[in-house]
């Protein structure tokens, strides 16, 4: 059951993080944003309702105030990551802060890493240095493409270091989420209203109507999301955290084999295997958690 639940979750991370990147090439990267999440918000306050979670509201919601602030910057530049550079190399950098943030939050708690997760910190970081492609033959990835990865890995991993104080529970895990989600749109309406104020347009060519087109889109973005966190909390509830953490960081590949089958996307060789020791690392990260 554990495998299960987590498996599903790295399959709809990793499509949602396909949808999203697929979506920027056409619309701006904060209309994504504030749609898909939007959007995810509804499905979320439902959820609440439904489930009784305002009961479990208390001062801890303030960490999903903080994640909601954080969340926006790191999805932006994610999503303009994936826009710009190759998914298969995008997204398994972008990975590596959902483990080693929390890691790092750890060792200043006091915790000390074990062998798995020192041997996982340097193959992540050789798998970085990797998956620019060092300009050895052909053409590397833009280094403005790896710095806004590495910040959204970090941005990510400190939503997931602030959501984990902010909840106990499953339906305390979803009001988290919500206040995260509502702060999200809330933080990324007025970063896209700032933008538009300086000339850069919410929509694309067509105006509402092309935006419409995309709402399924969008729809599923967000849903996917707010379902893997569902399926991540179930999966860690049910069985080892360690297997459901493993088993869940597996989402680039979801993304990478997208990109490979629909986008035909491809990478140069050293590209390829810096992004699999991104992967490696990051599982090591969380198998040794």
């Amino acid at each position: 059951m554990t495998a299960l639940f987590a498996l599903a979750t790295s399959l709809m991370w990793g499509l949602a993080d396909f949808g999203g990147g697929l979506l920027t090439r056409r619309l701006n990267a904060l209309t994504v944003v504030v749609v898909s999440q939007s959007l995810a918000a509804l499905v979320l306050g439902v959820i609440v309702v439904a489930t009784g979670g305002l009961q479990e509201a208390g001062p801890q919601l303030w960490f999903a105030v903080a994640a909601g602030v954080v969340g926006p910057a790191a999805m932006l530049c994610f999503y303009r990551a994936l826009a710009l550079g190759p998914m298969g190399v995008v997204s398994p950098l972008g990975s590596i802060g959902t483990v080693l943030v929390p890691l790092g939050v750890g060792i200043v708690a006091g915790e000390r890493p074990g062998l798995l997760q020192a041997a996982g910190m340097v193959v992540a970081v050789i798998g970085v240095l990797l998956a620019g492609g060092p300009r050895i033959s052909g053409a590397s990835v833009a280094r403005q493409t790896i710095v806004l990865t590495l910040v959204s890995a970090l941005g990510f991993g400190a939503v997931m270091a602030l959501i984990a104080e902010a909840s106990t529970t499953v339906t305390g895990l979803f009001l988290a989420l919500f206040v995260q989600r509502l702060c999200n749109v809330a933080v990324g309406g007025a970063a896209l209203y700032v933008t538009v104020r300086r000339g850069t347009p919410a929509l694309p060519e067509g105006g509402f109507a092309a935006l419409r087109g995309s709402l399924p889109a969008l729809a599923f973005i967000g849903i996917a999301d707010v379902a893997a966190n569902g399926t991540y909390a179930v999966a860690a509830q049910n069985g080892p955290v360690t297997m459901a953490a493993v088993l869940a960081s597996l989402y680039p590949v979801v993304t990478a084999l997208a990109a490979l089958g629909l986008l035909k996307e491809r990478m140069r060789a050293i590209q390829t295997a810096g992004a699999s020791l991104a992967l490696v690392g990051t599982v090591l990260l969380a198998a040794g958690s």
